[in-house]
């Protein structure tokens, strides 16, 4: 059945879906939703600030816990994720409360990704581009899918060859994310530019002192 509020329709039977993994209640895993500051307007009738305003970032920096942990840069890994998938819907994510502020970020309900493979919404790349910083560790996993021997989109084939629903991506679909990668790549490069590597790209390798 096809209607005109749907996204995607069958060509000419075949209909795209997705799969949905479940956590565990909130009694046994407590977690937090929290709003992405780059949400996107769901109105024609204005926008978010974000979408208006390219300093927005300096806003955010100021907002805790924005202001004063690792957080902004896992928003920026989301963005990533979210630009490398096409997915426009992260409205929110969500948080383990045991870990606290420092936790990783759930990246939950992803169904809007993999749609219009022709498509690259740069407007996704928002948190990367408007605050310029990248983890040391993203970055280099990033150009090392994009060496020829260790391309995104081969790796991603051969690791769905191993799912009971293979091959699950199209192959414009994998040919996409190469493409997404560089302009990724890009972005960091123009940034780096600007405010130089030592600004831009934050060294999370490096190890705690132990005390003496």
């Amino acid at each position: 059945m096809c209607k005109t509020e749907y996204a995607v329709c069958g060509n000419p039977h075949l209909l795209e879906g997705s799969l949905s993994a479940f956590l565990p209640s909130l009694n046994l895993a407590p977690r937090l939703s929290i709003p992405n500051p780059w949400i996107r307007s769901y109105s024609f009738d204005g926008k978010e600030e974000w979408e208006v305003n390219p300093l927005y970032c300096n806003t955010v920096r100021e907002i805790y816990p924005y202001s004063n942990s690792n957080r902004l840069l896992n928003i920026v890994d989301m963005a990533i994720f979210d630009f490398l998938t096409g997915n426009m819907d992260r409205h929110h994510y969500e948080m383990f409360t045991k870990f606290g502020d420092d936790g990783f970020l759930l990246h939950l309900d992803n169904a809007r990704g993999f749609g219009r493979h022709s498509h690259d919404e740069i407007s996704i790349l928002a948190p990367l581009s408007q605050c310029c910083v990248i983890k040391r560790t993203t970055l280099l996993r990033l150009q090392l899918l994009a060496e020829p021997e260790y391309r995104l989109s081969d790796v991603m084939r051969e690791s769905l060859l191993q799912d009971p629903l293979a091959p699950v991506l199209t192959e414009p679909h994998l040919l996409a994310l190469d493409r997404r990668l560089q302009l990724i790549l890009a972005a960091v490069g123009k940034c780096i530019d600007t405010f130089g590597e030592a600004t831009v790209v934050a060294n999370d390798t490096a190890r705690p002192q132990s005390q003496a």
